[in-house]
Order: C-alpha cells, then sequence, then structure tokens
C-alpha cells in the first residue's frame, strides 16, 4: 500500500526570552507569549463532466457538505457552466475527507464526477 508522507510535527522553539532590569540591578527574563498561526484552509472543488447527473450532484451536496436543496442546486449549476464550483472550506485533513467520501460515492453510483481539494489563497 502507498501512503501519503507526512512529516511528524517538531517541538515549538521556546518563548525568546527578553532581558528586563529591575530596580535592584538585577536582570529578569520575562517570557513572550507565543501565537500560532490559524490552520491553512482547503476548499473542496468539484469538477464538471458530461455524464454524471445533476440530481446526484445535488444529493451529494446534501449529504456530505450539509447543503440545503436551494444551495446545493446553486452549487450544481455553478458546476454545471462554469465547470467547477466550490463546495466548501475546510482544514486540510476534513477537505481531504469529504474528497474521499464524493470519490467514494461517485464510484459506488457508477458516475465519473471529480472532486479535489485545493489551498486557499
Amino acid at each position: 500500500m502507498n501512503f501519503m508522507a507526512t512529516k511528524n510535527p517538531s517541538a515549538p522553539p521556546p518563548a525568546p526570552a527578553v532581558p528586563k532590569r529591575d530596580d535592584g540591578g538585577s536582570v529578569v527574563a520575562e517570557r513572550r507569549p507565543q501565537r500560532t498561526a490559524p490552520p491553512r484552509m482547503y476548499q473542496v472543488v468539484m469538477l464538471n463532466d458530461d455524464y454524471t447527473p445533476m440530481e446526484f450532484v445535488v444529493v451529494v451536496l446534501q449529504e456530505f457538505f450539509n447543503k440545503d436543496r436551494e444551495t446545493a442546486t446553486q452549487i450544481m449549476l455553478k458546476i454545471h457552466l462554469d465547470g467547477r464550483g466550490v463546495c466548501g472550506v475546510y482544514p486540510r485533513d476534513v477537505a481531504a475527507t469529504k474528497v474521499n467520501q464524493v470519490m467514494e460515492a461517485a464510484v459506488q453510483a457508477g458516475h465519473p464526477l471529480q472532486c479535489v481539494s485545493e489551498p486557499v489563497e
């Protein structure tokens, strides 16, 4: 089996100490709190093809992306007219899971629907 290679997370660097003098001439080190950056977000994008029924795309959007019927229909029409449409924006692992769920449902239904995730800029 081929598994996606990932790096093990490294320990965060220690917070830089800022020397500070008190009134007695001693040096005291203060810690500055470190802020972590928010996780990078990824958009899940469905690609248009000429074979997958529109109703199947609407059902997939409702089932896996929790869209109501009207919103799912609007996204489906965007996919159909523009060739691609954003289904949702998630952290990397959640986006990968959504892509896998959509692809598995398409294969089980016998449709060539394609779905990808890409970083949000």
